[in-house]
């Protein structure tokens, strides 16, 4: 078990054998999200985070699990993925359970790139997958998006591909590739090639263009979806998500897989996040309220948006965007960094409202100076 938590294993099953666990870890986990931020004053929107954190639901639920915070999340994982299966109708053995999404990126990019195996992906999009893949030493093609910034699949078929790999909505670009297009992708690439899809924004997405790829799998063995909690969820510091891929193809992720690399803790939280559908649907609209303000302020201002699909906002500042990232921060208003296709793009988490006044009365300040 992997071990990156200020308590320790020893401490916890001290802790939650006696008195002690009540007293100690009540304040803990009784603080909310503002009463957690990083450093008083500052704004962060750099992330992509959720800034209103979990439901009422999932904290009842860590704070329940922390009794059998001593034992291993085997049954926990078991139960995880019934829940899983039954919500999108797949077997449970479809299922892979990770440490974030993260850890299913990183187990396609092990069972199925290598020297003589690369992954191709767009660019710009999340960099991770490709990391893991020159690890692996695998040779990483990066395809630039087209002209509306979805992925530009036509090129990413390459023969011979080890994986390919899809974020949709993208990040950093907040932009869907439409449901058809993805269609035919899949029909056009061989069955030996995998494809992954990340989902990690899905629940933001809500043009008529844009599908989840999740009832695809059941057609295509090739396929692999990823999920994450960190998003809509709230969940970014807890670490939880999971892969849809037909049986087969999971146990090759599976393979690669840590053991006992969720924890109790964030799985409780999942399960009750998943029950929770009323909390997720006011977190769709915050985040839609907030989206549109957003650009409605910015468009004031004279920038323009590549319309996003996601809980994040490319901004197009028509200069360079290192110095105004720089200033910001100096500021107190943490934003995404620069990406290297697109130095003139400013990333910016949806916040809170007056974490968006705050943005904006900074980004004003800049740009009137």
């Amino acid at each position: 078990m992997t071990q990156t938590h200020a308590l320790s294993r020893r401490t916890l099953a001290r802790m939650a054998g006696g008195s002690l666990a009540a007293a100690t870890l009540r304040p803990l986990l009784a603080a909310t999200p503002s009463s957690s931020r990083p450093a008083q004053g500052i704004v962060r929107l750099s992330a992509n985070e959720n800034p209103y954190g979990p439901s009422p639901a999932a904290l009842r639920a860590m704070r329940e699990a922390f009794s059998l915070a001593w034992r291993y999340p085997d049954e926990a994982v078991a139960d995880l993925g019934a829940d899983l299966a039954a919500l999108h109708g797949v077997p449970k053995e479809s299922l892979v359970i990770g440490d974030g999404s993260s850890e299913i990126l990183k187990l396609a990019a092990s069972a199925f790139t290598g020297a003589d195996r690369k992954l191709v992906m767009a660019d710009p999009t999340f960099e991770a997958i490709g990391k893991h893949a020159e690890v692996h030493g695998a040779q990483v093609v990066r395809v630039p998006l087209d002209a509306a910034y979805a992925h530009d699949l036509g090129r990413m078929a390459i023969a011979g591909a080890g994986l390919v790999y899809i974020c949709n909505p993208n990040n950093p670009t907040g932009s869907i590739t439409p449901a058809v297009k993805i269609r035919e992708l899949l029909k056009a690439v061989a069955l030996s090639t995998p494809v992954v899809i990340d989902e990690a924004y899905h629940h933001y997405a809500d043009s008529p263009q844009y599908e989840s790829a999740i009832p695809l799998v059941a057609a295509h063995p090739n396929l692999i979806v990823a999920r994450t909690f960190s998003k809509i969820y709230g969940m970014a510091g807890l670490r939880l998500g999971y892969a849809v891929a037909q049986p087969e193809t999971a146990k090759k992720l599976a393979a690669h897989a840590a053991w006992d690399s969720v924890n109790a803790i964030a799985i409780a939280a999942g399960r009750a996040s998943l029950k929770d559908t009323a909390y997720a649907a006011e977190g769709q609209r915050r985040n839609r309220a907030g989206r549109a303000q957003l650009v409605a302020d910015v468009d004031r201002m004279g920038y323009t948006v590549i319309p996003s699909q996601t809980n994040f906002v490319m901004i197009e500042l028509r200069r360079e965007v290192k110095p105004v990232i720089a200033a910001l921060a100096d500021r107190g208003v943490q934003v995404g960094r620069m990406f290297p296709a697109l130095p003139q793009h400013l990333r910016v988490t949806i916040g809170t409202p007056p974490q968006m006044r705050r943005f904006l009365a900074a980004l004003r300040e800049i740009s009137s100076a």
